[in-house]
C-alpha cells in the first residue's frame, strides 16, 4: 500500500474518507456520489477515486456492471474508523430535520423510526443575549416564568455556562436574588433587558466544575444472561460501567437514567440497571436542586 503523505489537503482527505464511509457502510463509491456530495468537478471527482485506489489498492475495485468501485474481502479503512453510533445519529438527526438526507453521508436510509422530541422553542435573540453574556461575563436583567410563581418576574442572573439535561437548555447563572448559582430553563427566559459587569468568578460554581463518578451496574435481580446482556448494551467490563457527569447535572442524570428512585420499586426487567454507589452519590444528589 502506498505511503499515506504526511499531511493532505482537508478537502481531499475529506472525500478520501467519504469513498471509505461509503465503502464500508453501502458496499460501493462511484463518480457521482462524490460531485453530488462535495459539488466537484467529474473530473476531480474520477481523480479522487484514482488517488484512493493508489493509497489503498486492496480495499476496492471496479465493477464494470454497477459501473461503481465495490467493497473488496480484504477492505481495511485508513480514513475512517467505523462507528456504529456515528451511522445511527445521522439517522436522529435526519428524523429531527436536523440534517438534510441530501446533507448526510448516508446514501440510502433503512426503515427506522425514532421516537419524536418535544420541541422546546427557545428565542433566538434571548439566546443571543445570554451566549454574549457568558462571552462577556456580564450580569443580565431577565423577565422570568419560574415553575414556583404565578407569574414571571424579573431578575438578575449571570450566565457563565449552558447545559443540555437531554430534553431542555439551560443557562447555568449566579442568582442575584438567591445567592447562589441554578439553572434556568431557556424558553422560560420571555425577554431580557439591562446588562451590566458581572460581580462573581465562574470558578466558584464548584458545582459546574467538579466531576461525579456514578458506578453503574445490571439489576442484581436479573438472570446471568440478561446481566451479560446488560453489560454489552452499556459496555459493562466486569459488570460495571464509570458515568463521569458535572455535579450540576447530577439531579438530571439520576432521573434520565431511571436510577434516582429504589431500584426495587419496579420490575428488574424495567429497571435494568442500578446504581452501584448509591450511598457515595446519595449525599451529593440531595443537595442539588432542579431548575428555578
Amino acid at each position: 500500500m502506498e505511503q499515506l503523505p504526511a499531511k493532505l489537503r482537508w478537502g481531499i482527505e475529506r472525500r478520501l474518507e467519504f469513498i471509505e464511509f461509503r465503502l464500508f457502510w453501502d458496499g460501493h463509491a462511484n463518480r457521482a456520489d462524490l460531485t453530488g456530495m462535495f459539488g466537484i468537478s467529474i473530473q476531480q471527482a474520477s481523480a479522487d477515486l484514482r488517488r484512493y485506489l493508489a493509497m489503498a489498492p486492496g480495499n476496492m475495485s471496479y465493477d464494470t456492471h454497477a459501473k461503481a468501485y465495490v467493497r473488496s474481502p480484504s477492505f481495511a479503512p485508513i480514513f475512517f474508523r467505523p462507528d456504529a453510533e456515528q451511522y445511527l445519529s445521522q439517522l436522529r438527526l435526519v428524523s429531527e430535520a436536523v440534517l438534510g438526507q441530501s446533507e448526510c453521508w448516508l446514501p440510502r436510509l433503512p426503515p427506522f423510526g425514532v421516537l419524536p422530541v418535544l420541541a422546546r422553542t427557545v428565542n433566538a435573540s434571548v439566546l443571543r443575549t445570554i451566549i454574549g453574556a457568558i462571552h462577556g461575563h456580564e450580569a443580565v436583567e431577565i423577565h422570568y416564568q419560574s415553575m414556583s410563581r404565578v407569574e414571571p418576574t424579573w431578575r438578575w442572573i449571570e450566565p457563565h455556562a449552558i447545559a443540555h439535561d437531554g430534553f431542555r437548555w439551560h443557562a447555568r447563572a449566579f442568582c442575584c436574588a438567591d445567592g447562589r448559582f441554578k439553572d434556568f430553563v431557556l424558553p422560560r427566559i420571555l425577554e431580557t433587558r439591562t446588562l451590566t459587569p458581572a460581580s462573581t468568578n465562574p470558578a466558584d460554581d464548584t458545582d459546574w466544575h467538579e466531576d461525579v463518578a456514578l458506578e453503574i451496574g445490571p439489576h442484581p435481580a436479573l438472570s446471568a444472561s440478561q446481566h451479560a446482556a446488560i453489560g454489552r448494551d452499556y459496555g459493562m467490563v466486569d459488570g460495571r460501567a464509570e458515568v463521569r457527569v458535572r455535579r450540576a447535572l447530577l439531579y438530571y442524570t439520576l432521573k434520565r437514567l431511571g436510577i434516582d428512585t429504589d431500584p426495587s420499586a419496579r420490575r428488574p426487567q424495567d429497571q435494568q440497571i442500578v446504581l452501584l454507589n448509591r450511598d457515595a452519590i446519595g449525599a451529593a444528589s440531595q443537595q442539588l436542586h432542579g431548575v428555578a
